[in-house]
């Protein structure tokens, strides 16, 4: 049968329960033992002491000294009677004078000795008796030795007290449990508290992270991560609507424009259009790379591919129609796992960054170390302030706001490598060098691919 569940939803109550639960699992047992192994100990003691007394009282009959009233013995072993081969009583103790015989059981010549319980005896609890034959001749005398139960083997009692302390113990378990487990889960009540006021209005909430590495203070510090990680979120959301609604409101404004100037002046249309165009050019690659923004890190790792870097910016160079020089130095086989589309997104945004801002040329390299695979684009041109080695992988941060729109760069291509690099579990940074910037991506190496089934091993040479 299931033990009882407490219905309460606090985990405080149902620790306190289980506690009680298992405390009175052990306590049960161990006190029915301990009831039934102090009688057991103290019946054999008492078989012990009568054992001990009719046996003297036999030596002694066999060496001719019958006592006509027999003294009180040591034990509290009271009922004491010698009784001849026809049953009569030839010498009792004083607490026995007046009882009929005992019981009617007589030891046999060969084991001469017997003993048992009797309730029988009048006024008298009942009567823990040995037996002892005098000899093994057939009319032996009896000497029968016993004395009442004591109250621990004759009432309820010593249970009662048992069952008393089992539930004090219990309670006491119990108890401390509750207030262990209220102690060990205040931490807990205290993260929830934090929780509770958490909110898109007020996401810079922490929870209070308790001293120690145990469970819950990995807890808070999960928690904590993960309040740190939704601020971050919610504050790039907010920054990139405001961004956005102030990037996109620029072309629509111009689109705005242009329009009306062709309305009101009808011999400019062509020249209106085409500044039309242009601006809605600008606004579609500004909405297809928020789009991309938001897409970065919900493809499941499942779809993801075994991709030849080297390779894929081999292509993404050949594919190019700029005027500026590239310069390639790629490791053959630097495989990484991903998404090639996106993978490709980032090497192409490196590049156009690159000519964008170079004065002569542009170098790439691609290679493999001991900590995975590194991509590097180095161009000669302006060094970046340290300043602003972090703020150019913001959203639409741009160090020159004119050339980068005269350029057609929408402001967000180094925040997509970024998030691309990190979202494939690597890390993207900008350094100087003695001629240039350089932009370095690194990126953990994919897992060698298992053999073929059926393919034997090569061999070792």
């Amino acid at each position: 049968m299931p033990l009882p569940w407490p219905r309460s939803r606090s985990l405080r109550a149902r620790l306190t329960f289980i506690a009680t639960a298992a405390a009175a699992l052990v306590l049960i047992p161990v006190s029915i033992a301990a009831d039934v192994g102090v009688r057991h100990a103290v019946a054999a003691h008492i078989w012990n002491d009568s054992l001990d007394v009719a046996s003297r009282i036999a030596a002694e009959i066999r060496d001719g000294r019958t006592p006509t009233v027999i003294p009180t013995a040591d034990g509290g072993i009271d009922l004491i009677t010698v009784t001849g081969a026809d049953g009569a009583v030839i010498a009792t103790s004083a607490a026995a004078k007046g009882l009929r015989a005992f019981t009617s059981i007589r030891p046999s010549s060969d084991t001469r000795v017997a003993q048992t319980t009797t309730c029988s005896v009048p006024n008298r609890d009942c009567v823990y008796l040995t037996a002892v034959r005098v000899s093994d001749t057939a009319g032996s005398p009896i000497v029968y030795a016993g004395r009442s139960a004591p109250a621990i083997l004759d009432s309820r009692f010593p249970e009662l007290e048992l069952l008393l302390l089992v539930v004090v113990l219990g309670g006491g378990v119990g108890l401390m449990a509750w207030c262990v487990s209220g102690r060990a889960l205040r931490p807990v009540e205290a993260i929830s508290s934090e929780f509770e006021e958490v909110s898109a209005d007020n996401p810079g909430s922490r929870v209070p992270e308790p001293p120690g590495d145990d469970e819950i203070a990995r807890l808070a510090r999960t928690a904590n991560d993960a309040l740190a990680r939704l601020d971050k979120s919610i504050r790039q959301q907010r920054q990139l609507a405001a961004d956005a609604s102030h990037e996109l409101r620029t072309p629509i404004a111009g689109i705005r424009a242009q329009l009306e100037d062709a309305r009101l002046h009808p011999q400019d249309t062509a020249v209106a259009i085409d500044a039309a165009l242009r601006d809605t050019t600008r606004l579609e690659a500004i909405v297809s790379d928020l789009l991309l923004l938001t897409s970065i890190g919900t493809t499941p790792h499942t779809v993801r591919e075994r991709v030849d870097l080297g390779r894929l910016v081999s292509g993404e160079v050949k594919r190019r129609s700029g005027h500026m020089p590239i310069r390639l130095q790629l490791e053959p086989d630097v495989i990484v796992s991903g998404l090639p589309a996106q993978i490709a997104r980032v090497v192409t945004n490196l590049l156009d960054n690159a000519e964008r801002h170079a004065a002569t040329g542009v170098s790439v390299d691609v290679r493999g170390d001991d900590e995975g695979v590194v991509l590097s684009v180095v161009n000669d041109g302006e060094h970046i302030p340290e300043e602003d080695r972090e703020r150019i992988f913001e959203r639409f941060y741009r160090r020159d706001t004119a050339r980068s729109r005269r350029d057609g760069g929408t402001g967000l291509g180094l925040a997509i490598a970024r998030e691309v690099v990190e979202a494939h579990h690597g890390t993207i940074t900008v350094e100087d060098v003695d001629q240039g910037v350089r932009f370095v991506v690194r990126l953990p190496r994919a897992p060698q691919e298992p053999p073929p089934d059926g393919d034997p091993p090569s061999p070792d040479r």
